[in-house]
């Protein structure tokens, strides 16, 4: 029985979405269109002035793509469509006229990572380290790249995608930008998110509104060139370097 969700919530202002997958919150394609359609309706609801992204569970905040859905790709077709659903994620945040909350409660690894960045403002626990894998299993974190170099530089971005079986703390992750500040316990973490989403909600959202495309000025062609990247990611994954890879991890 599948238990992965996407839920949705919108009250006082604040439209709060929820992810879950019992593989440490990997993301299987479904999930990833259902994720990028409820952010979508979230950013077109004028019920909602500010939206939190958050996952359920403890430990990880997001495993990135499904190893699972990975190694089941047997053409670059569906390779293509599987690794644009990331593309559609980032999209659906880059475009919502509204501020983004990522509340990042433990790892984030690979696509978890570029949500974490394409975030407008990203909060965490002092326990959430970050990885990007997929050089590791012999991809490469092409889609979610642009989202986190954005965010974080490119030598900060190089140093992750190059050193891609390392953990690098939540400090390290803090002092580029990825997390704008850090809390020792989850009901600190919930207790900034709410506060700062109550604040947004109150704050006028024209304003709001102008400021988001200012911060996004120059990533107007991230509708073609995250399927570009994701058209790379397609064809590298039917690879027997990364067929073999994946297998790997999946043993251990």
């Amino acid at each position: 029985m599948d238990r992965s969700y996407v839920k949705s919530n919108t009250a006082d202002g604040i439209a709060t979405i929820t992810f879950f997958h019992p593989q440490s919150n990997s993301l299987p394609g479904t999930l990833l269109v259902k994720l990028a359609e409820e952010i979508s309706k979230a950013g077109n609801d004028s019920n909602a002035r500010v939206i939190i992204l958050k996952s359920d569970g403890d430990s990880t905040f997001c495993a990135g793509a499904s190893f699972d859905e990975l190694i089941s790709i047997k053409d670059f077709e569906t390779g293509k469509k599987f690794f644009s659903g990331f593309a559609m994620v980032i999209n659906a945040i880059r475009k919502a006229p509204k501020f983004v909350i990522a509340r990042v409660q433990g790892k984030a690894v690979g696509g978890g990572v570029g949500i974490a960045c394409a975030a407008d403002y990203t909060l965490a626990i002092d326990v959430a380290v970050v990885k990007l894998s997929e050089l590791a299993v012999g991809i490469g974190p092409f889609v979610v790249g642009p989202a986190v170099e954005r965010k974080i530089g490119t030598s900060a971005f190089t140093s992750l995608s190059i050193n891609a079986t390392e953990w690098h703390h939540a400090d390290w992750a803090k002092s580029k930008g990825l997390y704008v500040e850090i809390y020792k316990t989850i009901e600190e973490l919930d207790a900034a998110v709410a506060t700062l989403a109550e604040n947004l909600s109150r704050s006028n959202p024209e304003a709001m509104e102008m400021l988001k495309k200012v911060f996004w000025k120059g990533t107007e062609n991230w509708d073609t060139l995250l399927i570009e990247r994701a058209e790379i990611s397609g064809k590298l994954v039917l690879s027997e370097f990364t067929v073999n890879a994946i297998n790997k991890f999946k043993a251990k």
